[in-house]
């Protein structure tokens, strides 16, 4: 759950007058969540941030369904995502359900002649490579690789890149995304055995302001379709704003990882949730430390959620033959487990230098066209002795 922030001018009480030098008003908007029962933030925009010109074109971005119904394990090879130019263009939905869609990209440029806004879903984006800057209506973020970046459904936005070399994993939510409630007080704050605090959490500290009219394309996502909006005013133009809706960062890097005697399960690497879905980080960290330990997972059975693991770093030890930017399913439904030689190698071991993203849905997740072009069709067979 984000935390109080202000940022550039704001008037002393909420609706009331707040005026320029020459005497007009600043133009105040709500930008709230859940009706008015969620987070909000309150903005000052130099001109209505309502001035809609035209209304181009609308196309579909729908991912197509090639498996609705499935038991497989999978394997996806995410850098066989071939590199393109354009940053939505890039963007290829491998794994959706009706609350989340799961989205591999590669964009080689950075936004330049279009702003971007996902009227649908909070954006979970996490930078594999790359660095560079997210821009929004309510400040700038510098990233880089291991960043998460948390966008909330509705902020205008821009990115741009340092190089060409960029690899994205993004989660689109249906439903907000916040912090884990366990790691928290009845007050919001961070608590202290949580894997990390409020320091941690990178809030934009630079507002980008314009005042000016013309013509600016605003390609917003709404209902699998990308919907060409030109406004009238430029959409950076906020002067200022306070309250809790707002995008930030937080390093993977940053994760404090929560250890034991004997192997921990999942919900100790949380990071994020909402309440159709989980997203872990797995982190470098000793081992289990009781001297008959197994440091390797024990088997699961996966009864009630969908299990997903992107792989970005380092030395998998309860895999075989996995490596950066693979992606691994195991549906709902039966169970998994180290592969063949796994368990063994693993005993002894006293550290792991991993670095994955996990995200555990608790709807069954449909497999799309995109992943099937990445897919390894004999994966669910790897753990035949």
């Amino acid at each position: 759950m984000p935390f109080y922030h202000k940022l550039g001018n704001i008037p002393p009480k909420r609706h009331t007058q707040f005026r320029k030098s020459d005497g007009s008003l600043y133009y105040e908007q709500l930008f709230g969540t859940i009706g008015f029962d969620g987070m909000s933030t309150n903005s000052y925009h130099e001109q209505r941030p309502t001035q809609v010109k035209e209304i181009k074109r609308q196309y579909s971005v729908a991912p197509k369904i090639a498996l609705k119904n499935n038991i497989k394990s999978y394997r996806f090879k995410g850098f066989q995502v071939k590199p393109e130019d354009d940053y939505l263009e890039s963007r290829k939905t491998v794994l959706v359900n009706s609350d989340c869609a799961i989205v591999l990209a590669a964009p080689k440029q950075s936004t330049k002649d279009y702003f971007y806004k996902n009227t649908d879903a909070d954006e979970l984006i996490f930078i594999h490579k790359g660095s560079g800057r997210l821009r929004t209506m309510l400040g700038n973020i510098n990233f880089k690789y291991g960043d998460y970046l948390l966008v909330p459904r509705g902020i205008i936005y821009k990115i741009d890149f340092d190089t060409q070399d960029n690899r994205l994993f993004i989660v689109e939510s249906h439903r907000p995304i916040y912090t884990p409630k366990r790691y928290r007080n009845w007050f919001g704050q961070l608590l202290e055995y949580s894997p990390f605090c409020e320091r941690d959490i990178r809030q934009p500290q630079e507002l980008e302001t314009y005042n000016e009219n013309g013509d600016f394309l605003i390609k917003v996502k709404k209902q699998g379709d990308i919907i060409e909006m030109v406004y009238a005013s430029h959409p950076f133009d906020v002067v200022g704003y306070d309250g809790y809706n707002y995008p930030y960062a937080f390093s993977i890097h940053d994760f404090e990882p929560i250890t034991g005697r004997v192997h921990q399960p999942p919900p100790v690497h949380q990071t994020f949730e909402t309440d159709a879905f989980v997203v872990c980080s797995f982190v470098p960290r000793l081992y289990d430390y009781h001297p008959q330990s197994i440091p390797a997972p024990y088997n699961h059975s996966n009864i009630d959620s969908d299990e997903v693991l992107y792989y970005v770093d380092g030395d998998f030890m309860s895999r075989n033959d996995i490596e950066a930017g693979h992606i691994s399913l195991h549906p709902a439904g039966i169970p998994h487990g180290p592969h063949p030689g796994a368990t063994e190698r693993s005993i002894g071991q006293v550290k792991t230098d991993e670095l994955a993203v996990m995200v555990d849905t608790f709807k069954p997740l449909m497999v799309t066209e995109e992943a099937m072009k990445i897919a390894d069709e004999g994966y669910y067979k790897s753990w035949l002795e």
